[in-house]
């Protein structure tokens, strides 16, 4: 047995409690804004954030390899995602000038009103199924949980390179 194992420290009822309700919460969600941008856009929920970050950027372009690390998924991942996108005209591919091997994803204007379309149906779903159902104080509270969530995985994920 390893040490992992032997030393376990399992989680108490409140706990798991909290776990399972955030793991169920936080996936049930998802499938619903993802199932109202499909159904009234046929765009996923995925695409719309690469979208999204894409028209966030002053030229409406950003490193492959940048776009994956802002949208969480891997560089072999949003380079099939963008394949997608660039076949339904939404983005498309350029060479970085300065680095032979980079590539960088950029919103099409095609892709900008797709996107401009969609986006209040995805912000009413956000607020209708999360921001209307929390108090200001505890929107804040969620900020600060997951801003300190990502600066831990951040650093870990920072101490294995």
């Amino acid at each position: 047995m390893t040490s992992i194992e032997t030393d376990v420290r399992w989680l108490d009822e409140a706990e798991m409690e909290a776990w399972r309700a955030y793991v169920i919460g936080s996936e049930l969600l998802r499938q619903q804004l993802n199932r109202e941008l499909q159904d009234r856009h046929g765009l996923a929920l995925v695409d719309y954030e690469v979208l999204v970050r894409l028209s966030e950027q002053e030229d409406h372009q950003m490193r492959m390899s940048q776009l994956a690390g802002m949208v969480a998924s891997s560089k072999s991942r949003v380079s099939h995602q963008i394949a997608r996108l660039e076949a339904a005209g939404l983005v498309r591919r350029r060479g970085c000038t300065n680095d032979a091997r980079g590539v960088y994803a950029e919103l099409t204007d095609r892709g900008a009103e797709h996107l401009r379309d969609a986006a209040p149906t995805h912000v009413h779903g956000v607020r209708r199924h999360l921001i209307s159902l929390l108090t200001a104080s505890e929107q804040a509270m969620l900020a600060a949980i997951f801003e300190r969530v990502l600066g831990h995985l951040g650093e870990l994920e920072g101490s294995t390179r």
